[in-house]
């Protein structure tokens, strides 16, 4: 089995299939996260697997930031719902996350308490509390949610892909830094229509993740590491090309 970032690796040892390890996006200079809705299929080597769907709208406050997400293949039923409370400038102040495994419940919660985050995690009959460093740039990261990794997208691009933290609701909860890499452009189709397409690859505790964005930090696909997993937007396809053979320099 290969490690799990998110809130499957309660299940990793009933799960007879390997997932992945979480990542995510960029461009700076761009608007922050408007009002938006997005949908996307989940596809394991092509072939679909699940829909995960996310909604971003402004609030007095700042934004308020919901996904759903549901996977159905042998092994894993796998079922999502988050609620997150994000600032003006995108850094989490607030998430309720609640989750079934394999028929099993997990339940996630994440706020801020002066300098610190506070998560809690409740699976199994067992429940925990990690006290973790508040970063500003911090991401809470739920397995194939696309919400967070647009979410990425706008803090990296604020922070000029520095000071990029994940939260990781694993066992007892703990926080990585994210390294981001960018490569040249590439080219795809949204809804019929010829489009620019930003490359990137994002690396959290070893795993790395090809994240490919529209200029504006729209996510449109990501491409997992572990067993051929991705998450499509519905109406995209990302023209084939090679893959690059060095980053970009800035």
């Amino acid at each position: 089995m290969l490690p799990v970032a998110g809130v499957l690796a309660w299940f990793v040892a009933a799960t007879p299939v390997s997932m992945f390890a979480q990542p995510g996006v960029h461009q700076a200079g761009a608007s922050p996260v408007g009002l938006e809705t997005a949908s996307f299929e989940i596809a394991q080597h092509g072939h679909q697997v699940g829909t995960a769907s996310f909604s971003i709208k402004r609030t007095a406050e700042g934004f308020d930031s919901t996904s759903l997400v549901k996977v159905a293949m042998q092994g894993l039923d796998y079922a999502l719902s988050k609620n997150e409370e994000l600032s003006p400038a995108n850094a989490l102040v607030h998430v309720q996350l609640s989750a079934t495994v394999n028929g099993e419940a997990v339940n996630v919660a994440a706020r801020r308490d002066s300098a610190q985050l506070l998560l809690d995690i409740s699976a199994r009959g067992k429940s925990s509390t990690a006290h973790l460093d508040a970063h500003k740039g911090a991401v809470f990261m739920a397995d194939f949610d696309p919400g967070a990794l647009e979410t990425l997208l706008e803090l990296a691009a604020a922070q000029n892909d520095r000071d990029l933290w994940a939260i990781l609701p694993k066992e007892s909860g703990s926080m990585g830094p994210v390294q981001l890499v960018t490569y040249p452009d590439q080219q795809g189709k949204l809804n019929g229509t010829q489009i620019t397409v930003h490359h990137l690859v994002a690396t959290i505790a070893g795993a790395s993740t090809d994240l490919f964005s529209r200029p504006n930090n729209q996510l449109l696909q990501a491409e997992l590491p572990q067993e051929g997993f991705a998450l499509v937007r519905k109406g995209f396809v990302l023209d084939p090309s090679a893959k690059p053979e060095a980053p970009r320099t800035e």
